[in-house]
């Protein structure tokens, strides 16, 4: 389904990412590891058309992206949870969701009464300005701003940092939820325990290059070169 080939990316003379090439399958869950500063949320912002790559492709069903603008990407299938959230201040939860919704004819849409079924703290908050909720409801919010615009991947850049553990395991449960029912996910995040018992498949990046990849069983903690290139 995604298809990301040796892409190299700079910001300015600085270059950030040396060939990076990793895919997601249709249906498929895939984890993006790395210590801080290692190119994650540049390969994330690459995908997404933030970022252009001076060499190589990403490619979505046979679609090259680096050509298009972001908000052309957007409308192939992607739902992407940015790090920070990103939500509007002054807009309720409910008007966020409603202006973000995107029916899609030949693709599974996702209706609020959903949203909220996954999230009952935000029907709670349905009335709420973005501004004025938690940082875990703000998280909830975004995954559910994704999904109302009907992806066929969802991308998640560090999906719980900073969460309280009640929240983590609540996004979890539902990233697992919504795997079951065919979506593609590509996600970063630091907590290893629970990533690697959502996903399929790993990659390891280490300043700007995949160090490891391989199945999400085959990545084990007490290995001494994956605990060097995910140690803090």
């Amino acid at each position: 389904m995604l298809q990301v080939d040796t892409i190299e990316v700079a910001y300015g003379s600085s270059q950030a990412l040396f060939g990076v090439t990793l895919q997601v399958a249709a249906g498929q869950a895939v984890a993006l590891l790395g210590r801080n500063g290692m190119g994650k949320s540049t390969t994330i912002k690459t995908i997404m058309g933030a970022l252009r790559p001076v060499r190589g492709s990403v490619t979505f069903e046979g679609t090259k992206l680096e050509t298009l603008a972001d908000y052309e990407i957007c409308r192939l299938g992607f739902g992407y949870v940015p790090e920070g959230r990103r939500i509007f201040r002054h807009l309720t939860v409910e008007e966020q969701l409603i202006a973000f919704a995107r029916p899609r004819e030949t693709e599974r849409s996702w209706l609020l009464s959903e949203i909220y079924d996954l999230f009952p703290g935000l029907a709670k908050r349905r009335s709420s300005p973005g501004g004025l909720l938690s940082g875990g409801e703000q998280q909830m919010l975004a995954i559910g701003r994704a999904l109302v615009t009907s992806p066929r991947i969802i991308i998640l850049d560090e999906a719980t940092e900073g969460l309280a553990p009640l929240v983590r395991e609540r996004i979890w449960e539902v990233l697992t939820e919504i795997k079951k029912r065919g979506l593609s996910i590509l996600v970063v995040d630091k907590n290893l325990a629970d990533v690697l018992a959502l996903v399929d498949y790993a990659y390891i990046l280490e300043k700007g290059r995949v160090a490891w990849s391989g199945a999400a069983s085959d990545l084990k903690p007490e290995d001494e070169t994956q605990r060097r290139l995910l140690a803090v």
